[in-house]
């Protein structure tokens, strides 16, 4: 099937359209206040690693004068063009949803002030509060022939201002950093039952001339810029990739302006100024009708005292095959065992590197990490398994993007506790999320591998959805040992047992995958697809569901973030159905489901359907074989098939449409199903009940 560019959607305006399911959910009314001000402070914070990565690559291309088109057949400065119309849009939406949620929390006595609408007696604390803690931090900059234009870090607020000079009429420009260093909004003193703040740089306008004493303040307002943060350098030349890394790390902060964000009604001789001495040819001016840059509103949406205005406290619950029998490895040796986070507690697989480290049977340790969190337990234990005495191996990817200061420092930290660790590969990210422990039994040495869709972080497990597989199937644990011997050293593999690991076998399987399924349906036989990724961006794959599709396959796609598969076009995608859930959680798990003539394969993978994945990392592709946990992912994609309250359908325009339940049919909230499911699974365990089989929903 010859495929056209009017066959895909762009993959940068498709994220804006992810960004934008985002902000639809801080104007929901089904969220609690406080839950709506974090979701549009997400939004803000995604909008600022999509200029500093995805813009910032477009603007560089232009530069270069490369103007290859996607597969959506759109030039660079088309791209750009359109992507930079989308955001001026969203912005009006996002700044218009702040006031409305204003106006919503000061009907809940919660406020955040300007300066005109401060009382006498909060200005008293206010003035005392920038003398005491705000002036010593700050560091006023003048522009004149001796001093140059600062440079100005990434992302930091500033206040732009002309001070008056000594020649009359003369006007001299002045800037001031808004100090990170310090909190963005201060609580002020207020009647009880009341809560109200105030933003940092309305603390230091307030008190300007404090900073220039002597001069007049002709005109001031805010100013930020987003660089381009995107990490370059050379792997291969590089002697010591970690020396290279942390160099690039540096430069971050001083690539060039991609976005300038400006105070609404700031002086335009002001504005020309900035530009002008920014020297940007691309970056976009941003006029913001409020506070620039809401990701201070996480902060207010989590503050204490109003649980009345946020989610129900959530508690994962303990997994119900661990509750029977407290020894891990003798469960794990029972039964594979299929673990649904943040419904199903991520203690069970940090308990299981803590029981490993001090467990005298256990030889070696081996494990990936890719994105762990600042106080790590896993890291702890994998540190005391090496002063047990243990052999210990660690892969710690360097080069996962935004965290690649934290994985230095652990990096360090497992090498002085003993452990061989590994920097990632060159030319490679590795991706892949499994842990292998080799452990002496009286019948011999027994691995067992976990294996899972997310990270070995403990904190985003509490609030990204994936699922992790327990196994001590002797055939995972030889491929196991195969994957982490070629990540060690130069072993090449040729051929695994049961699993398919990018860049080598991955994108082969999944499109044979496709390709059975093509077969069965010209044959006659029913088919089916059903894959729930974060993104589905790569070509190969797009076009293989398309003659999927064309043949008469039914395929069900449940794509959390970036889709550039249109679906409805006559002859070439009417048998694709592709919708989005965004809600509580960040839906991260990736299952594969392939009908295969009634056989039923099922996959987890950490990989999506993304070039990156299949051609530039090292990803895991692995079954799902026993019946009981087949029937458990059945049930989770129907749940998710059936959400009819957080779904959105997206529609042959890229555009996206929630589902709205037909009259008389039940509210499906696939988040709000899983976690009660999970408190009855526990709630059986523990009265010793019959297990329970997850029968497969079956109508709606």
């Amino acid at each position: 099937m010859e495929t056209k560019y009017e066959y895909f959607i762009n993959r940068e305006l498709s994220w804006l359209e992810f960004n934008d399911r985002v902000l639809d959910e801080a104007i929901d009314e089904s969220n609690p206040l406080l839950e709506k001000l974090k979701f549009l402070s997400i939004t803000s914070s995604n909008l600022d690693e999509f200029f500093m990565i995805r813009v910032a690559s477009l603007i560089e291309q232009i530069e270069a004068g490369f103007n290859k088109v996607d597969i959506a057949g759109m030039e660079p400065a088309v791209q750009v063009k359109k992507i930079t119309e989308k955001v001026h849009k969203m912005v009006k939406k996002q700044y218009v949803t702040f006031k409305e949620l204003l106006l919503a929390l000061k009907e809940e006595k919660i406020q955040i002030l300007k300066p005109e609408e401060v009382e006498e007696e909060q200005k008293e604390f206010i003035n005392t509060y920038f003398h005491k803690n705000v002036f010593p931090v700050l560091t006023p900059m003048v522009v004149d022939s001796s001093r140059p234009f600062p440079l100005i870090l990434n992302k930091s607020l500033n206040i732009a201002m002309f001070i008056d000079g000594k020649v009359e009429n003369e006007k001299i420009f002045a800037t001031v950093q808004v100090p990170s260093v310090l909190g963005r909004i201060v609580e002020l003193p207020s009647a009880k039952g009341e809560k109200s703040f105030i933003l940092l740089e309305d603390i230091i306008k307030m008190h300007i001339s404090d900073i220039f004493k002597g001069h007049k303040i002709k005109t001031m307002g805010c100013y930020r810029i987003t660089r381009n943060a995107d990490l370059s350098f050379d792997e291969e030349g590089a002697e010591d990739l970690l020396d290279a890394i942390q160099q690039s790390i540096k430069n971050r902060k001083w690539g060039e302006a991609i976005r300038i964000e400006i105070e609404k009604g700031m002086n335009s001789d002001l504005v020309s100024f900035i530009i002008d001495e920014l020297e940007t040819n691309y970056g976009e001016v941003y006029e913001i009708e409020g506070p620039i840059d809401l990701t201070f509103l996480s902060k207010v949406g989590s503050m204490h005292g109003y649980d009345n205005l946020k989610y129900s406290n959530f508690q994962a619950s303990s997994v119900p095959e661990f509750i029977k029998d407290e020894n891990l490895f003798a469960a794990i040796a029972k039964e594979d065992i299929l673990v649904h986070h943040p419904y199903q507690t991520f203690d069970s697989v940090v308990d299981l590197v803590r029981y490993a480290a001090k467990d005298p049977k256990v030889l070696a340790i081996k494990q990936t990490l890719y994105r762990v969190s600042g106080n790590s337990p896993i890291v702890k234990a994998l540190m005391e398994a090496a002063e047990n005495g243990k052999q210990v191996t660690v892969l710690v990817e360097l080069k996962a993007r935004f965290d690649e200061e934290n994985n230095i420092i652990w990096a360090r930290r497992l090498e002085k506790a003993g452990c061989h660790v590994i920097y990632g590969l060159v030319g490679l990210k590795t991706h892949g999320k499994i842990l292998l422990i080799v452990r002496n039994e009286d019948d011999g040495i027994k691995r067992y591998v976990h294996m899972g869709t997310g990270n070995y972080n403990d904190v985003t497990a509490n609030f990204y959805t994936d699922i992790g597989l327990f196994t001590a199937n002797q055939q995972i644990g030889a491929d196991a040992s195969s994957l982490f011997n070629m990540l060690s050293g130069y072993s090449l593999i040729d051929e695994l047992n049961k699993l398919y690991i990018a860049p080598t076998g991955l994108r082969k399987k999944v499109i044979s995958l496709i390709k059975r399924e093509i077969d069965n349906a010209k044959s006659g036989r029913e088919a089916k697809i059903v894959a729930k990724i974060n993104s589905l961006v790569d070509k190969e794959i797009t076009e293989a569901l398309y003659e999927a599709s064309f043949a008469g396959v039914k395929i069900e796609l449940i794509v959390r973030g970036i889709c550039c598969l249109r679906p409805d076009i006559e002859g070439v995608s009417e048998n694709i159905r592709v919708r989005s859930i965004v809600g509580r959680f960040l839906e991260h798990s990736r299952i594969f489901y392939f009908y295969n003539n009634s056989e039923e394969n099922i996959f987890l993978s950490s990989a999506d359907w993304m070039g990156r994945n299949l051609d530039r990392r090292v990803e895991i592709l692995f079954p799902i074989e026993d019946e009981y946990n087949k029937k458990k992912i059945k049930q989770i994609i129907n749940v998710y098939l059936s959400d009819n309250v957080k779904a959105r359908k997206l529609n042959n325009d890229g555009s996206y449409d929630k589902i709205k339940p037909a009259e008389g049919q039940n509210l499906i909230s696939s988040q709000l199903f899983f976690g009660k499911r999970a408190i009855k699974q526990v709630k059986k365990a523990k009265k010793h009940e019959k297990e329970n089989r997850f029968n497969p929903i079956t109508s709606v």
